[in-house]
């Protein structure tokens, strides 16, 4: 992935509206998809057929030709897989609540009608239920800048399409941070519109009353162009609002932001974020801003009533015919979640309603003293291992400075602040009334003058510890059964490429999950050798021992040449591996042979 560009919206839609073709646009994003599956297949739960692609990219070389301007003309997007498509299952990342929708979510509608190029549907925590963006049986996306942490979530496939320069922009939801965390885990941008400003007709519900339709995007004026297409009363979704006549507006000059008490600034022990939060307040200044130390107490309060309190009703009741009658197909930490919403009572409904209201009132006072506040978007970042071992605990730590902003019915705009050590992204997020959308994007690009995006590091540039270099050529490549033994690990992938033609592959036989043994025949014509896709990955000298003394007989590791003649450790078998085995050496590698087994 070495020098991999992250795309922009604007750049592109000015190209093809100026005759560069949405076909050869679309091609590249398909073949970008295409490469990083070898990363990070689990992105997506559905890509669409490459004709289906292409197809709306020559509708909008049609379009062009016949003189029409678009305003996304050509610019290939992503949807979280909880938002309709027409003709396309939707999931919210549960297979057994999959159903196929005759029309698209309005959001959808009106980004075709602007030119966009739908690429596919991302992974999410399923039911959008999560910060994390491991709750989904179709694998865990990652962090882009370091697979051993988590993407964030709900909206972890979204972010991480994005991140990963497959699409220009990508839908997301956000209900209680789900826009947010993932944009700052991955260096983005991710707009939370104000609830009603975009539609969510189409959208599997998470808690129906706070729910937000949100896009990730590379830069400001991405995203920017997304909220123009998008912002429209919509008289079929019951909670469309009309925006006001005279939405607040960005200071021209010297502005005044808020800023938690010192106290208040909690960074679980993350030194490194604390300081990025710091070194951001600090930017926000240079900009032409005033810090103002406000009260957040009432805000953290408020939050708790998410979760703790009877909102988490509204997300049984998203999905209460499938807890009654087929619960099991449920992710037990989403069916945890949910279920609680089955005793909230009406008496503790109203009591929710009346706390909820006096908090507002606090929240009303602050703009009073600020015109906009500047959080950190999450206090710290988690690996996934970390998560996988307490995942209520840590994915509550991450929505510390995000739970309480629909309640409150609040604007928000995350926007990146730096990288940690560890090379993963920090952001802050600029949080106004509602409708203040505008405001923020203008205050942002004040604030981003004095921190370029333009600094964001290559994908490959990640510091890393020395280790051991293993290559991986069946149940532990990327998407692959096992490959969570590597990732909980933080091994690191260093390339994906083939080994000498000096080998034979095979399909063991009665192995659950199925797995190849790699068997060295020497590049000789008798031998039949071939050269054979792996995946070489780095982990640090106690995570190999560890993961050493796991791998059953007849495997076991040894000495793998790969085609450049460079030597690695790598899964080879004993002779006994090949009783009942299948040669499957002419597929070329274990992904072809485990999808002719699909048909």
């Amino acid at each position: 992935m070495s020098g991999f560009r992250r795309l922009s919206v604007t750049v592109i839609a000015d190209a093809v509206n100026g005759g560069a073709g949405a076909v050869e646009v679309a091609q590249a994003a398909l073949d970008a998809v295409a490469a990083y599956d070898e990363i990070q297949p689990q992105a997506w739960i559905l890509r669409l057929p490459a004709e289906a692609v292409l197809a709306q990219a020559r509708a909008v070389d049609t379009r062009i030709a016949a003189g029409e301007i678009l305003p996304l003309a050509g610019v290939p997007f992503a949807v979280k897989d909880n938002i309709d498509v027409a003709g396309w299952p939707t999931s919210a990342a549960c297979p057994a609540f999959a159903y196929t929708p005759e029309r698209s979510a309005t959001v959808v509608e009106r980004l075709v009608a602007a030119g966009a190029v739908l690429i596919g549907k991302t992974n999410l925590d399923q039911f959008a239920t999560g910060l994390v963006g491991v709750r989904s049986p179709y694998g865990a996306p990652l962090c882009v800048f370091d697979q051993a942490y988590v993407s964030g979530g709900s909206s972890s496939g979204s972010a991480v399409a994005v991140a990963a320069g497959l699409v220009a922009f990508a839908l997301g939801t956000d209900t209680a941070g789900s826009g947010r965390v993932p944009a700052a885990f991955n260096h983005l941008v991710g707009l939370k519109p104000s609830k009603g400003r975009w539609s969510t007709r189409g959208l599997v519900p998470a808690c129906r009353s706070l729910d937000c339709i949100s896009v990730f995007a590379a830069d400001l004026a991405g995203a920017a162009l997304v909220d123009e297409v998008l912002t429209a009363f919509d008289p079929e979704d019951d909670y469309s609002r009309r925006a006001p006549s005279s939405p607040p507006a960005a200071p021209e000059g010297p502005f005044r932001f808020g800023v938690p008490r010192p106290d208040q600034r909690l960074f679980m022990g993350d030194e490194q974020s604390a300081a990025l939060y710091a070194a951001a307040l600090d930017r926000m200044t240079a900009a032409g801003g005033t810090p103002v130390e406000i009260d957040i107490a009432p805000l953290l309060d408020c939050a708790k009533l998410l979760y703790s309190g009877p909102w988490v009703a509204e997300r049984t009741a998203a999905v209460e015919d499938l807890l009654r009658d087929g619960p099991g197909a449920i992710h037990p930490t989403v069916r945890a979640i949910v279920q609680g919403g089955v005793v909230v009572t009406g008496v503790e409904t109203f009591k929710g309603l009346y706390a909820l209201e006096r908090y507002r009132r606090a929240a009303e006072a602050i703009w009073d003293d600020v015109d906009v506040m500047l959080l950190p978007t999450a206090p710290t970042i988690y690996r996934l291992k970390e998560v996988l071992a307490e995942p209520i605990a840590l994915n509550a730590n991450l929505g510390l400075y995000t739970n309480f902003v629909n309640l409150l019915d609040m604007s928000a705009l995350a926007v990146p602040a730096g990288f940690r050590e560890n090379g993963t992204g920090f952001g802050v997020t600029l949080i106004g009334p509602a409708f203040a959308d505008r405001a923020l994007l203008a205050l942002a690009e004040r604030y981003l003058e004095t921190f370029p995006m333009a600094d964001t590091p290559p994908l490959d540039l990640t510091p890393r510890k020395p280790g051991v270099k293993l290559a991986v050529v069946g149940a532990h490549l990327a998407g692959m059964p096992l490959h969570w033994q590597l990732t909980s690990r933080e091994a690191r992938l260093v390339s994906a490429t083939r080994t000498a033609p000096a080998y034979k592959l095979y399909a063991m036989a009665r192995t659950t999950p199925p797995k190849p043994a790699l068997i060295h025949v020497g590049a000789n014509e008798d031998g039949g050798g071939a050269s054979i896709l792996v995946e070489v990955y780095e982990l640090d000298f106690e995570a190999f021992g560890s993961f050493t003394a796991e791998v059953p007989a007849p495997l076991a590791i040894g000495t793998v040449t790969l085609e450049d003649g460079t030597s690695v450790k790598g899964f080879v078998a004993e002779p006994r591996a090949l009783d009942g085995a299948t040669d499957i050496t002419a597929l070329g590698g274990w992904r072809a042979y485990i999808a002719s087994l699909a048909g």
